[in-house]
């Protein structure tokens, strides 16, 4: 499929669905470790779509997966800037998997190129508009350390284990 070009075949719009609906109900499994450390492995769903579909389509899947899992367990109030980063995570996934071969030096690009982002730089800023927190949070950058190596292993073992493709 030519990232550039999207076809939005039945084929296609139904496995958008299924990830989205399983981002949702990963997003409802979640492990919160203290009051600002959550566990999740909700990312998946996202990954995939960015490995199969490229960075637009797993944009708007994973900007649907957030407002719709806001909707079925909001948090707090909404805050489009949580669904940036939702739809940020979709584009660096897809930019750096789709089309490409799985390799644990890419997934691990990957992995951390959307914690370094996402986690470390734009959470921080929304949590500092929402609520003066610091920008700098060590118990944060003691998740993304930990979390990363496990996202990695995940997500490389995920995308070697369970190979969807689009064509027959």
């Amino acid at each position: 499929m030519n990232s550039n070009k999207p076809r939005l075949s039945t084929r296609t719009i139904t496995f958008a669905g299924l990830l989205i609906a399983l981002n949702v109900v990963l997003n409802l499994f979640v492990l919160p470790i203290g009051n600002i450390i959550e566990i999740t492995i909700a990312f998946l769903p996202i990954l995939y779509a960015g490995y199969y579909f490229g960075p637009w389509i797993a944009g708007v899947i994973a900007v649907i997966g957030d407002v719709l899992g806001f909707i079925i367990r909001p948090a707090g109030f909404f805050f489009i800037g949580f669904t940036f980063n939702a739809w940020v995570s979709g584009m660096i996934y897809g930019y750096i998997l789709h089309n490409k071969p799985v390799t644990w030096k890419r997934v691990a690009v990957a992995v951390i190129v959307q914690n370094l982002i996402v986690s470390v730089i734009l959470t921080p800023i929304w949590l500092q508009i929402m609520y003066g927190t610091a920008l700098l949070s060590v118990p944060r950058l003691i998740r993304v350390v930990i979390m990363v190596p496990i996202e990695i292993a995940l997500a490389y073992f995920m995308l070697n284990r369970f190979d969807y493709r689009m064509e027959k």
